[in-house]
């Protein structure tokens, strides 16, 4: 089973990053039959769209990037992991970038009415989402981002991990349920 992982956050270590690992950990924890792939979209080359429509005829976004090859394994997942550190009520600039850039699968999917195909094991996702706020206002407005996200790439099945109140650098390792949750979500995922 191909499991990708995309990591929006910039910060090197923070709660996003432990969160995301901790669900690795979890869907790894089988690792004869799990290959697993993460990518830290901060420490890649990928522009925002330019709504240029080049995609509309043919899926395929022009904009020569490091998104070409996650576009590749986007196609040949089985399981996606998203996690965003929320940023003014939305994802992080690195992971907004990433979903913008896949309005090629939008036009795919929509217009030329063709979804990726499911593999022998589905296509199923996991969104994860770490915010300061105390109010769930904020992380709502992202998670149905990660969701969107998911849909659009043709995973019609996700679960969705929110976490508030956690902002200082550790604080997820602190939560009394965080890790332990995002092991078990990683899990159910590999099934």
């Amino acid at each position: 089973m191909k499991i990708i992982a995309f990591n929006g956050s910039p910060r090197k270590g923070g709660n996003t990053e432990e969160l995301l690992n901790a669900a690795i950990r979890g869907a790894a924890s089988d690792s004869d039959k799990q290959d697993v792939r993460v990518f830290r979209l901060q420490d890649m080359d990928i522009t925002g769209c330019l709504n240029c429509g080049e995609c509309n005829e043919t899926g395929i976004c022009i904009v020569e990037d490091d998104f070409q090859e996650v576009a590749d394994v986007i196609r040949k997942a089985d399981r996606i992991i998203f996690a965003s550190p929320v940023f003014f009520m939305g994802i992080s600039a690195q992971a907004k970038a990433l979903v913008d850039r896949c309005q090629s699968f939008w036009c795919e999917k929509f217009l030329l009415e063709r979804e990726i195909p499911a593999g022998e094991a589905g296509r199923k996702g996991l969104v994860l989402m770490v915010g300061g706020m105390k109010s769930d206002k904020g992380i709502n407005c992202a998670a149905s981002q990660g969701v969107a996200f998911l849909r659009t790439v043709s995973v019609p099945e996700s679960e969705t991990l929110k976490y508030m109140g956690v902002d200082n650098m550790g604080d997820i390792l602190k939560h009394p349920t965080a890790i332990k949750e995002a092991e078990e979500a990683g899990q159910r995922l590999a099934k």
